[in-house]
């Protein structure tokens, strides 16, 4: 018998192999939710919007980021950091979703690819 040819793993698929394994999926956003004090939502200047849309653009699926972004929640709101694959930028909706977390560009408050 002979052997199978390999073939190449996208990029996508090769990083999901090196994601970090998270056995309580969202739990760490939760335990930062249940401690949080709330915050106001910071309102940029236009250089630091400008800087943060620059960045924004130079993000691609399969790309790995951390982000700092608003959450509101009943008690008020809150800024949560979250490294992963960038899975979707969605210009259509403004939205950019890593790992499987939806975040409107519009509570983007830092981005910075890995």
């Amino acid at each position: 018998m002979g052997k199978k040819p390999k073939t190449k793993m996208d990029r996508t698929q090769r990083a999901k192999q090196f994601m970090p394994f998270a056995a309580l999926k969202g739990f760490e956003e939760e335990i930062a939710l249940a401690e949080f004090r709330p915050v106001r939502k910071v309102e940029f200047c236009e250089d630091a919007a400008e800087e943060l849309d620059r960045r924004l653009h130079e993000v691609r699926p399969g790309d790995m980021v951390e982000v700092v972004y608003y959450v509101k929640t009943a008690r008020g709101g809150t800024y949560l950091r979250r490294t992963g694959m960038v899975s979707k930028v969605d210009l259509v909706d403004r939205a950019l979703t890593v790992v499987k977390t939806p975040i409107p560009f519009a509570d983007l408050y830092e981005i910075e690819k890995k």
